[in-house]
């Protein structure tokens, strides 16, 4: 077993679910109290994947519309980001262009995937699986839908962004002379 240690990034817009989907994620609880990220909060999980042994250290960055240097600066260093919209707020996965451009401007070689949170929410949906699609080929990533609520997709979301990274570092590894 190799083992690795990787920086993953929370991206979106603020109460779109990126700390709750962490908390299931790391912890295996949901609380639905909304508690606002100030900054960021910094949690690690360990997953093992194919031959590896990943330890994440997942930045929950807050969301909203303060885009600044302190920010940019939480991102470098980054190996791939989850990006979260809130399926029940269609103007939530417009404002994921943004922080998709904004993590390439830092780490262009991030792997990045699309959440549409919330899925539970049914009555509520206002993007559609076809949307999440669509978006996802503009900013060129794949995308998955998830529940924080329910656990639905979330083990398997850092799971595929943990492959994704593995894959990436793995070719650019034999992609360097020096090994």
């Amino acid at each position: 077993m190799r083992t690795v240690q990787k920086k993953v990034c929370m991206l979106g817009d603020f109460a779109v679910g990126k700390t709750s989907t962490v908390q299931r994620f790391v912890e295996g609880i949901f609380d639905d109290r909304y508690l606002s990220t100030i900054g960021v909060k910094i949690n690690r999980k360990q997953l093992t994947v194919d031959d590896y042994v990943a330890t994440l250290l997942i930045w929950d960055l807050a969301g909203g519309d303060d885009f600044s240097s302190v920010t940019q600066s939480y991102l470098r260093g980054a190996s791939g980001a989850l990006l979260v919209c809130d399926v029940t707020r269609a103007e939530s996965l417009a404002l994921v262009e943004r922080y998709a451009a904004q993590i390439r401007s830092v780490t262009p070689s991030a792997s990045l995937i699309l959440l549409g949170n919330k899925i539970d929410l049914t009555a509520q949906r206002t993007v559609s699986d076809s949307d999440l699609e669509a978006f996802s080929k503009r900013i060129n990533c794949g995308w998955l839908t998830t529940s924080a609520k329910t656990g639905q997709n979330v083990d398997q979301a850092f799971v595929q962004l943990t492959l994704q990274i593995i894959a990436k570092s793995h070719l650019a590894e034999h992609d360097d002379p020096a090994t």
